[in-house]
């Protein structure tokens, strides 16, 4: 089974969407889209009638972050309004013992039910986590026993760390200077059960939201 990913021009590079249920790692730098990406997948969903939940780590309120995610046409802020949507701020937890978070996160998901779910960003629980890679096994079993598709957005540096060993799809956004100019792309590094395409794919990001651009090579 395929879950549409909402991005414009994405799904026909991995066989028609996201493996349902399987997690995704979206990862860049600051800037990258990666927030865009995850609230354009939710609010896909939305119109197709899936629940979602929003779970950010950074104790960042809603109302913040309504103005910045609001020029976006994809935005449609009646969707957390009316339910089909639910915002989990956990930043205030995140010195919380490692389980107890995840009991949290778990509740919210059995009370939400969602087909969809977004972690943004993951990372910054490393700082406070007593053991952050048995943190994340758990986190992932949890969420496989839930089912459904969930994205986990990340800033990694050059190496490969812990969230791309355990994810079943990896995305990578990326910012390239070239010139005077920085050009952003994208590229699937996995994707489980899945033909994808390996080339480097222009990406764009403009008031109708983040679309994938057809590769010239």
């Amino acid at each position: 089974m395929r879950l549409k990913s909402g991005i414009s021009g994405l799904d026909e590079l991995i066989e028609g969407g996201f493996p349902d249920p399987s997690i995704v790692l979206i990862y860049g730098p600051p800037g990258a889209g990666k927030s865009i990406f995850s609230l354009q997948f939710l609010m896909f969903g939305a119109k197709e009638g899936e629940h979602g939940l929003y779970i950010t780590t950074l104790s960042e309120k809603f109302n913040w972050m309504l103005p910045f995610m609001s020029k976006f046409r994809f935005f449609e802020r009646e969707h957390f309004e009316n339910g089909m949507i639910t915002y989990m701020d956990v930043g205030s937890e995140v010195k919380d013992e490692d389980a107890e978070l995840l009991s949290k996160m778990k509740e919210m998901i059995v009370k939400v039910m969602p087909s969809r779910i977004v972690i943004d960003p993951i990372n910054p629980l490393k700082a406070y986590m007593s053991n952050y890679r048995e943190f994340l096994f758990d986190l992932v079993d949890m969420l496989k026993n839930w089912g459904g598709t969930a994205i986990i957005t990340s800033e990694i540096g050059n190496g490969y760390e812990d969230e791309m060993y355990m994810a079943d799809g990896i995305v990578e956004l990326i910012m390239k200077h070239e010139g005077d100019v920085i050009r952003r792309y994208v590229r699937v590094l996995k994707m489980r059960g899945t033909n994808h395409s390996l080339s480097l794919h222009p990406l764009s990001i403009d008031e109708r939201g983040m679309a994938v651009l057809k590769a010239n090579y």
